[in-house]
């Protein structure tokens, strides 16, 4: 009986300090935690001095595992939804692409939009990307043609006519 009043007490404790997360307490969660681990460790002490130190060493691993668990769990419930940010929804042109899609564009050819001064943004069939040019400066209107791909840069060569 003793034994699953202290690991009750213990188990408590831990449930508390999650709350304390949430919950505006000002602390007095985290008193009534601390008070509920100190119970339960005492609870173990009573019975033995070896059984304290069992007590002791079963708050030491029950605590992280309550935690984790917790964790685990939390972005899956309702409320957790309900106060979680969601990830972010990447929209084609909003940001940009992966390196996978970008090596794609390797011998494309498209138009420059602004003015190449190296950077600025070109026109690939609708699709809007940053680009640097291989030399210099490149007008708005010019044809391009992408020569290189290192990792999300692009860059491009004019195409003679």
């Amino acid at each position: 009986m003793w034994f699953f009043l202290g690991l009750f007490l213990i188990i408590l404790a831990a449930f508390l300090l999650v709350i304390e997360i949430f919950v505006p307490s000002f602390g007095l969660l985290t008193g009534c935690a601390v008070a509920a681990l100190a119970g339960g460790i005492w609870v173990f002490f009573r019975e033995s001095t070896a059984a304290g130190w069992v007590g002791v060493g079963i708050a030491v691993v029950v605590m992280p595992i309550v935690w984790v668990i917790t964790y685990r769990m939390f972005p899956n419930t309702r409320f957790g939804k309900s106060v979680s940010l969601a990830g972010p929804k990447r929209q084609k042109g909003d940001a940009i692409p992966d390196t996978p899609d970008l090596a794609k564009m390797l011998g494309e050819t498209g138009v420059v939009i602004s003015p190449l001064r190296p950077v600025g943004m070109c026109d690939f069939d609708g699709e809007r990307l940053e680009c640097v040019a291989e030399t210099g400066y490149v007008e708005i209107d010019v044809t391009i043609k992408v020569i290189r791909v290192e990792g999300t840069q692009l860059t491009v060569r004019t195409v003679d006519n």
